[in-house]
């Protein structure tokens, strides 16, 4: 169970950082240094992860798939906000390049979540084969 926990939340990490890291590179008036790449994507997942149990377990008590997306995404906004005014060593300037932000870091996310899960479930295959053998 803990390395489970541990897996999904590595992949999250490590999807938010790519995505800080690639909104970076890619956009002009997006900049962040190493630390604040650190320090953004930990504060990021914090934020990312309040807003989502707010939102899922106690405004929305039956999300479709469609509402988790769009919380996803206005979640990742928030919390792209929150980073730029709170890490020193993240600037994000105009709101195309919050938009592009946006969508650059809630793909990767999306992806890392992607990853975490197909990684847990086949660790629980392997779990199961081993226990049959």
């Amino acid at each position: 169970m803990l390395v489970r926990w541990g897996i999904r939340l590595a992949a999250s990490l490590v999807g938010i950082a790519v995505g800080i890291i690639l909104s970076a590179a890619l956009l002009s008036d997006f900049n962040a240094t190493t630390t604040g790449v650190v320090v953004a994507t930990v504060l990021f997942w914090i934020v990312h992860l309040v807003i989502n149990f707010i939102a899922l377990r106690i405004l929305i008590r039956q999300p479709s798939v469609s509402m988790a997306g769009l919380l996803a995404l206005a979640s990742t906004i928030v919390a792209l906000f929150i980073v730029n005014i709170v890490v020193d060593d993240v600037s994000i300037h105009g709101a195309v390049t919050y938009l592009l932000a946006t969508l650059i870091i809630w793909l990767s996310t999306a992806l890392g979540d992607v990853i975490g899960t197909s990684l847990v479930r086949s660790r629980r295959r392997e779990q199961r084969a081993e226990r049959r053998a």
